[in-house]
């Protein structure tokens, strides 16, 4: 429990990284898997919808240009949220400078669990403001957790894990010579694969989780969801909170 009240901190540990990592990857799991079967579209996956633009800008379809461009700009956008967010938070002493990203997407979560339904208006992209906001709110998490582990974690997209899963099991698989020196022989790192599993494992979870809330309850299943977001980034912020009245306190008695 204490490491959860300090999972979204200013200090980091491999542990508190790997835990996050964890939640996050089954969050973008539920709001990716969920999300499509509101608007038939994979928000959190960039590489297809650059392919989808260079497609259609080949085929003449403009509508479908649009959207690409749109989802692009919005997942964008969430992403240099988070580091305006994160310095902003630096450059003024703060200790929460990675739960603002983290309110921020919890804020914009529970608004697409309690107005979703009202979000399906069109957009200038030619795509539904429900499919920014999710492409906007995973860009927004994605690079938080990128800046959280020094880029050693990704949470929404899962081609590099799956990449470098591969990549360690080929290691763990590799036939040494007995009569090879020590420090030639090919190891596999098992720490780095049991995260890359556990990120896998999350995901996917999540993305079954999120399938069946859309399908059986609808857009309010992302309420607990972003509870919890809430509930992960409030210690830093109370503790921020009690300083800045502590400062005004001392300076009105001054």
């Amino acid at each position: 429990m204490r490491r959860l009240r300090h999972l979204s901190g200013q200090h980091r540990t491999a542990a508190t990284n790997r835990l996050l990592g964890a939640l996050l990857a089954f969050n973008a799991g539920a709001v990716n898997a969920g999300g499509f079967l509101v608007v038939a579209m994979y928000t959190s996956h960039m590489t297809g919808f650059a392919s989808l633009l260079a497609d259609n800008l080949v085929l003449g379809n403009m509508r479908l240009v649009l959207g690409a461009i749109g989802v692009l700009l919005a997942f964008t956008a969430g992403a240099a949220a988070t580091a305006i967010l994160v310095n902003w938070a630096r450059q003024h002493g703060l200790r929460s400078e990675y739960a603002l990203p983290l309110l921020l997407e919890a804020l914009l979560l529970l608004v697409f669990g309690l107005m979703g339904a009202t979000l399906g208006r069109q957009t200038p992209f030619a795509v539904p403001l429900t499919v920014l906001v999710l492409a906007f709110t995973m860009g927004l998490q994605n690079a938080l957790v990128s800046k959280i582990s020094a880029s050693q974690i990704r949470t929404t997209h899962m081609t590099g894990i799956v990449t470098d899963i591969g990549i360690e099991l080929g290691k763990l698989f590799y036939w040494n010579r007995t009569a090879s020196p020590p420090e030639s022989r090919v190891r596999a790192n098992r720490i780095k694969l049991r995260l890359l599993g556990t990120l896998l494992g999350a995901f996917v979870a999540g993305g079954v989780v999120g399938a069946a809330g859309f399908k059986y309850i609808g857009f309010v299943w992302v309420v607990p969801l972003a509870l919890l977001l809430l509930g992960l980034c409030m210690p830093p912020l109370y503790a921020d909170l009690l300083r800045i009245l502590r400062r005004q306190t001392l300076h009105h008695g001054t």
